[in-house]
C-alpha cells in the first residue's frame, strides 16, 4: 500500500512538471521578475564614496644589510678539487642502503586429510614441498606455525601472532611464515 502511494505521488509530481500550464506559469514569472529588475522598483542603489584608510608602512621580510655577508666568497668553504671523480656532483655523504634479511619465508603446503585412532588426538597429514608430515592437532608444522583445527574439508593453521591460514583438502597453497629470531641469527651459516 505504501509503495502504491509513493508511485502515485511520483507520477503526479512528474505530470505537474511536464504540463504546459506549469511551464507557461514559470515563464511568466521569470518575465515579471525581469521587468521588476529593469524598472528599478525596489529602491535606489547605495551611495558609494571613498573612505580614508591608514595602513602601516611595508617592512622588508629579509634583512638586506646582512645579505652581502651571506653571499661573500669568504663565507663558502673551498672545493677540495678532487680530480679522480667522474662528476662534480659526486659525494661520499650518502651510502648505499644495506638490504635487510627477509622476515618471512614461503612454503608450499598441501593438506591431505587426518586420521584418529581410538581416543587419541587427530593426526593431520600435510605435504611440505616433497616431504610428508604427520602432526597432531596443536602440534608444530614449521618453526612457529601450528595446527589449530582439522576437518574433513580444511585444515586451519595459526602462529603465535594469531594469523591463520586455511588449507583446503588436496589444494596446494603457498604460506608465508614469519622467521623466528633463532633462524635470523643462523641465516649466515654460523652456529
Amino acid at each position: 500500500m505504501c509503495c502504491e502511494i509513493e508511485d502515485e505521488m511520483k507520477s503526479v509530481g512528474l505530470q505537474t512538471l511536464r504540463s504546459r500550464w506549469f511551464v507557461v506559469f514559470v515563464h511568466l514569472c521569470l518575465w515579471c521578475m525581469l521587468y521588476l529588475a529593469a524598472a528599478g522598483i525596489g529602491g535606489k542603489t547605495p551611495e558609494f564614496h571613498e573612505s580614508d584608510s591608514f595602513s602601516a608602512p611595508a617592512q622588508s621580510p629579509a634583512p638586506v644589510a646582512r645579505l652581502e655577508q651571506l653571499l661573500a666568497p669568504d663565507a663558502w668553504s673551498k672545493w677540495p678539487g678532487e680530480t679522480n671523480v667522474t662528476t662534480a656532483f659526486y659525494t661520499r655523504h650518502f651510502l648505499p642502503a644495506i638490504p635487510l634479511p627477509p622476515t618471512v619465508r614461503k612454503f608450499e603446503l598441501t593438506y591431505q586429510g587426518f586420521y584418529q585412532s581410538g581416543d587419541n588426538a587427530k593426526q593431520t597429514m600435510i605435504r611440505l614441498g616433497d616431504t610428508f608430515l604427520v602432526t597432531p592437532v596443536g602440534g608444530r608444522v614449521i618453526s612457529n606455525l601450528f595446527v589449530a583445527e582439522a576437518t574433513l574439508h580444511a585444515l586451519t593453521l595459526t602462529n603465535p601472532a594469531a594469523k591463520t591460514n586455511i588449507l583446503a583438502l588436496n589444494q596446494k597453497k603457498e604460506v608465508e611464515v614469519p622467521l623466528v629470531a633463532t633462524e635470523l641469527t643462523n641465516a649466515g651459516g654460523s652456529k
